[in-house]
Order: C-alpha cells, then structure tokens, then sequence
C-alpha cells in the first residue's frame, strides 16, 4: 500500500488535529496538508493520515480529477458551459470576445480573463435575478460580484444578493440553481425544510445542481 505524502502546519488557531486535501489548479497536483494545534506532537500527523487514510484516498481521487478537467481544456475557458479558444495577441490589456473566441494579452491573461469575467458576470446575474424575482414576486435590493473563497453567492435579510464571478465558468444551468436558491432565501433566510421544499418547487434539478457544484467547484478557476 503506497503512503500517503502530506505536509504539516501549525496553527496557533487549531483546537484539534485537521487534514486538508486541495487540488493545487495552478501546480497541476493535489497536496494533503495536516493542520496541528501548537502543542500536537508530531506523531499526531501520522496517526490523524493513518486513521483518515480511505477518506484522503477519496478526497485525492476527486481531486485528481478536478486537475484532470482543467488539463482537458488546452488553450480554452468555459463560458456558461461553452468552451472558449484563447487567442494571444502581443500588446493586448483587454479581453475581447468574438464569437467562441477570446483574444486576450499574450502574457499572463488570467488577470484580464478576471476582469472580463467580472464585467460579463453583472449583466449574466442581474439579467436571470430579475427574470427570477419577478416569477417569485420577490424583489431583491442590491446586487454585488465578487471573488469570495468560502461561498458561490449570499443573500442578506435586507435582500441584498452577492455572486461569485467564477460562477460563470460553471454550465449554464448550475448558474441558474445558485440564482433561485439566493431567491428563495429572500423568503425563506434559513437551511430549513421549508426553504428545500420551495426551491423544489422553483428549481426541481436542485441536487442535481448542487452536487455538481460541489463536486467539480474547484475547477471554476481560470
């Protein structure tokens, strides 16, 4: 049985010993990282990879799969679930959309990939909110597009909405369930059987949506 390599960090914060498995997009390669209280001696790493062996393997598996995906795409980025050559120009600072393709600066384009996202992301989101407040007769108050790491998209009691960017790298429809469920939060602010069961009826595909979220979520980058 091949060993499982991981890296150790301390951490002042840490009650208790955690593992962490992330698939490294930029790297192309999966690190499994143990997290230990300041006072842990170090044979808890071992024994937490030990214990926690078949869980690391799955988490490896999907991970290794996410790095799988992002390979596959050669040269292009999704758009709402379409792919998108990339063509480098020397001298370009904008992305410019044509078609199914996207000339962009020939160095680094992902800061310009962003912003183009970004810009493209407001009127994607705003277009689909208001379709879907309108249907529920809900309306919302205020909409922002951010970058968050922990979370696709928010609603506050006060019906404020905020969407992740990257959502737009994600098929189209995975897009619409995110739409729906901040909708049904703008009745429903809680997790409660009750929200489930008015986003069924909103969205029907709802698991279906979410799983594939949190299964291929960590390809949304660029």
């Amino acid at each position: 049985m091949n060993e499982i390599a991981y890296s150790v960090r301390r951490s002042a914060r840490a009650r208790r010993v955690r593992v962490n498995v992330h698939a490294q997009a930029e790297l192309r390669s999966v690190g499994v990282e143990v997290v230990l209280p300041e006072r842990a001696p170090e044979r808890a790493a071992a024994a937490a990879v030990r214990e926690l062996r078949p869980w690391i393997q799955r988490r490896v598996d999907e991970a290794q799969e996410v790095i799988g995906v992002l390979a596959a795409r050669a040269g292009t980025v999704p758009y709402l679930g379409r792919p998108l050559l990339l063509v480098p120009q020397p001298g370009r600072t904008r992305v410019h959309r044509s078609g199914e393709l996207l000339f962009v600066p020939a160095a680094d384009p992902r800061p310009a990939l962003e912003r183009f996202y970004r810009r493209a992301a407001r009127g994607e989101v705003r277009r689909r909110l208001e379709a879907a407040t309108a249907i529920s007769g809900r309306p919302y108050r205020d909409l922002q597009v951010r970058s968050q790491r922990s979370r696709w998209a928010s609603c506050s009691p006060e019906g404020r909405m905020s969407f992740n960017w990257r959502l737009l790298l994600a098929p189209e429809r995975v897009l619409d369930y995110v739409i729906w469920h901040e909708v049904c939060h703008l009745e429903v602010l809680d997790h409660s059987p009750r929200f489930w069961a008015l986003l069924g009826r909103r969205w029907p595909s709802y698991r279906e949506d979410r799983a594939w979220l949190r299964r291929y979520g960590a390809t949304l980058v660029l």
